[in-house]
């Protein structure tokens, strides 16, 4: 008998489930609350799914809860990038787009493709991950204060209400960034893969969390297979003889990740020995001021997975 499997379309407030079994498909919607969850496996009972291979995409944090609910639940899950799925629907032709047709695109996906398990990170990276996304989101309410400000430049009363959300901005964020470096220093591994990052000319404290919330080496094979998973290798185009365009960066993978990356690779690409030669080398060969820059993202991240695969601090000599 064929393994049951199960398509989640997620969204914030609602995610859509598809069970393939026994060759049917059921489907329903559910609150992505602890209620909903509580209904779904109620829904899975019913339906006699008691192992099956659920799959999702990876969009945001939206999906955490409930994929580590049905990982403890003895399920597997899959959480899969989203091109996947998009190429998936292209190959089946499939014009029209509603959370119910995804749901069931996503269970012929994980079917069909048997894309690999998912297995969630350590306690302490979840917490870890938590904690830096959270100090995104106020450095993000901060910055749109900020941009308030300066567009408030006449009206004295409003300048007063945003120079205090501000300022209580500035001390969460301060908080925040104060709890990232004490639940580091808790924990010996975390604390000694800080400072080899901190090593590495270009990498501060907060790209350091960031790095150790979303990176975990040991998942890893090769640098290669981290730049892939934050979406930094290049993207070809070419054919035959008349077709030779851009290479841009795939992008397909890790945002936050390409994100964290961004200013750590201008400033590396001044301060650290190993980037700045190769940019200058990317530059006298014609490449254009982006492209260069997200190779240095690459050339860093590189140093990254070396620096704590070998749990040796950044040598130039070395990384040449």
């Amino acid at each position: 008998m064929q393994k049951a499997t199960l398509g989640i379309d997620i969204a914030k407030a609602t995610f859509h489930a598809a069970l393939l079994h026994n060759h049917k498909l059921h489907q329903r919607q559910f609150a992505n609350t602890d209620s909903g969850f509580a209904q779904l496996q109620a829904w899975l009972g019913k339906h006699r799914a008691k192992r099956l291979h659920a799959c999702m995409e990876a969009t945001a944090s939206y999906g955490d809860e409930l994929a580590l609910l049905l990982y403890h639940a003895g399920h597997t899950v899959s959480v899969v990038n989203p091109a996947r799925i998009h190429g998936f629907a292209q190959s089946q032709l499939q014009r029209n787009k509603t959370d119910q047709l995804d749901a069931a695109l996503i269970a012929r996906f994980c079917q069909q493709q048997q894309p690999e398990a998912w297995t969630p990170p350590p306690l302490e990276i979840q917490q870890l991950r938590a904690l830096v996304r959270r100090l995104e989101a106020v450095q993000e309410m901060r910055q749109q204060e900020a941009n308030r400000l300066e567009q408030a430049a006449q009206q004295l009363l409003i300048r007063e209400s945003l120079l205090k959300i501000i300022a209580t901005l500035d001390a969460e964020i301060a908080r925040l960034r104060q709890l990232l470096n004490d639940h580091i220093d808790q924990h010996p591994h975390l604390r000694r893969d800080r400072e080899l990052l901190l090593s590495i000319p270009g990498i501060g404290e907060t790209t350091a969390a960031w790095l150790l919330s979303e990176v975990q080496v040991a998942a890893y094979g090769s640098a290669r297979q981290v730049a892939a998973h934050a979406g930094l290798t290049p993207r070809h185009r070419q054919s035959g003889t008349s077709v030779h365009g851009p290479t841009p960066l795939s992008k397909t993978g890790n945002r936050r990740l390409r994100r964290a990356l961004y200013l750590p690779a201008v400033v590396a690409k001044r301060y650290n020995p190993i980037i700045r030669a190769f940019c200058q080398r990317l530059q006298e060969r014609g490449k254009r001021p982006m492209e260069i820059i997200g190779a240095a993202m690459r050339k860093l991240l590189h140093i990254v997975y070396g620096v704590l695969k070998s749990g040796k601090a950044f040598d130039p000599s070395l990384a040449a």
